[in-house]
């Protein structure tokens, strides 16, 4: 490769593939586009006339970029979210675009994008470069700055975190996580009768003081009360998927990866028995949240 003109070609031909990478790195289409960019300014800026593997270098780039974002994304100040504060208005969500945010969740995971917010900005990224994209550890080691030793085993720390420890036999989590998601299929087509179907007679749900902004009382029961009132928040559904919590079958709510609400499930018989609808900041970030579905790479 001896002029730009090659290098914006190869850029070119591999973009969806850098997106995909930063895109999983980033949990963000919008950042995932200033990652590209970003790293075409740099790779345009170097010489590549010595560089042997394009696509490698170009990943690793793409790395770099995404690595230097989630450890400014990180020393950014939080916002105390307002406990009191109103609900957003109908149809709003953490997208300015649902289109969008359906696009990411299709390609990502919603449950993975969650997961990965609770690693180390290392660990996301050998992890995500490993696993999803089988990037060499050499390269990665490069990217993270460390040895490939050191890469290895921060991989291997976030594999151990992404899988999670579930507390019932992988044949059990697999008939759960089917009464799950029928829970929410039901819930995302409004099905009345499919989401009582899938209910215990008896079923309590309960919501801690955050989530009663979108559930009028902290406490309902019945699978006819419980169902009714679940389809005044089918919208949300659009956002929810399973994910171990606390090595049991539940579901998140993350409207682009953004972790809102956690919803525990207590089943029996294959029928859903309880509901905990789980809102404040403070217990999401103590929760344990793993995948309850193998990660697929890209």
């Amino acid at each position: 490769m001896n002029d730009q003109r090659q290098l914006a070609d190869e850029f070119h031909r591999l973009r969806g593939h850098l997106r995909g990478v930063a895109s999983r790195i980033l949990g963000s289409s919008d950042e995932a586009d200033d990652a590209i960019q970003e790293a075409w300014l740099r790779a345009n800026r170097s010489d590549v006339g010595v560089v042997a593997n394009v696509p490698g270098w170009l990943t690793t780039i793409v790395g770099r970029v995404c690595l230097d974002m989630v450890r400014s994304r990180l020393r950014r100040p939080e916002v105390p979210i307002d406990v009191g504060a109103p609900d957003p208005p109908a149809g709003d969500t953490a997208s300015s675009d649902p289109a969008e945010a359906a696009e990411l969740a299709d390609s990502v995971g919603l449950a993975l994008l969650v997961v990965l917010d609770r690693l180390t900005p290392a660990e996301r990224v050998a992890f995500v470069l490993h696993d999803l994209f089988a990037v060499p550890f050499a390269e990665i080691a490069e990217v993270v700055e460390r040895s490939p030793d050191a890469t290895k085993k921060l991989a291997s720390r976030a594999r151990q975190r992404v899988r999670g420890a579930p507390k019932l036999p992988a044949c059990d989590v697999e008939r759960h996580r089917r009464v799950v998601e029928a829970f929410l299929a039901a819930t995302r087509a409004g099905d009345l009768y499919g989401l009582i179907a899938v209910l215990s007679p008896d079923v309590e749900r309960r919501a801690d003081r955050v989530a009663l902004r979108r559930y009028a009382r902290a406490h309902v029961r019945g699978a006819g009360e419980v169902a009714q009132e679940t389809l005044t928040n089918g919208q949300q559904a659009r956002f929810a998927e399973p994910a171990l919590i606390e090595g049991e079958v539940g579901a998140v709510v993350a409207p682009r990866g953004r972790l809102r609400f956690v919803l525990q499930f207590v089943v029996h018989d294959d029928r859903i028995a309880a509901i905990e609808v789980v809102g404040d900041p403070l217990r999401l970030r103590q929760l344990d949240i793993a995948l309850c579905a193998p990660v697929t790479s890209a």
